[in-house]
């Protein structure tokens, strides 16, 4: 098998990559390529990068896989607690006082393997007055990490973060790990999506992308943001990265600075 990823191999990759997902190898980042491509190759019994570039271009199953094996899936529960803390204290009370119907719909983009939409799930279960309930559509464009979440099963090292109130309400102890159960298993829907492409979801209230823009150049960055503007309600949250950031990206978006963190809301 070729061991090096030729200048002209890596621009071809790239290419493909960057068009089909936004995702942008930068020189900086080939070697991530180059060893994903490596392990596909492996997989496939295949000696040269060509021959399976010829067989992504044909079989749109393998290029899922490729796509798949090209993301960063990591994640925790209730990762980053300043956007948890916003969504309690600001956010739902916001929304409370804004919605007639007692729906709150919520876009989990970007969930890898669940423990955000699992998270964002407990806390309004929590939190909701009484009469509320809402609806968490969580996607990824890795099929591996949304089987993961779809199922909701957890090794015991995976949940660090979740409060004990929580984890006894929310989970049962299995020999091996812990399992979400199917009072919050049922409000969440695990979806295949690529974020280049429209989710055909509208009127969503709030909107988790965290540490998904980064992976994409600016372009890329500025076609998501305005597909989340268009499936977001008039009265709607986002909620992306602390180290991601609309400033100088001209979107309609509203910087919001609460006592917890950071975030936009649409506001119109």
């Amino acid at each position: 098998m070729e061991n090096i990823l030729s200048d002209a191999d890596f621009e071809l990759y790239r290419k493909l990559i960057y068009d089909e997902s936004g995702i942008h190898f930068s020189a900086t980042n080939r070697a991530i390529l180059e060893s994903r491509l490596a392990e596909r190759l492996r997989e496939k019994k295949l000696q040269n990068l060509r021959e399976y570039y010829q067989i992504i271009i044909s079989d749109k199953d393998e290029l899922k896989l490729l796509l798949d094996s090209v993301t960063t899936n990591l994640t925790r529960f209730f990762r980053n607690q300043g956007h948890f803390d916003a969504l309690e204290h600001y956010v739902i009370p916001e929304l409370m006082k804004q919605k007639k119907d007692k729906v709150i719909k919520i876009w989990s983009a970007g969930c890898s393997t669940g423990e955000e939409p699992y998270s964002i799930a407990m806390l309004l279960e929590d939190k909701l007055s009484m009469g509320w309930t809402y609806q968490i559509t969580a996607s990824d464009i890795s099929l591996k990490s949304l089987m993961v979440g779809k199922e909701g099963f957890y090794p015991e090292t995976r949940i660090q973060g979740v409060p004990e109130p929580y984890l006894e309400r929310f989970f049962e102890k299995l020999p091996n790990g812990f399992q979400v159960k199917e009072s919050i298993k049922s409000k969440i829907t695990f979806d295949y999506h690529n974020l280049k492409h429209d989710a055909s979801q509208r009127n969503l209230d709030i909107v988790f992308c965290r540490n998904v823009l980064i992976y994409f150049d600016e372009a890329a960055q500025k076609a998501t943001v305005e597909r989340f503007w268009q499936a977001m309600a008039d009265k709607s949250f986002l909620f992306i990265g602390h180290s991601e950031s609309l400033f100088g990206m001209n979107t309609k978006f509203e910087f919001v600075k609460t006592d917890w963190t950071c975030l936009y809301r649409k506001w119109i």
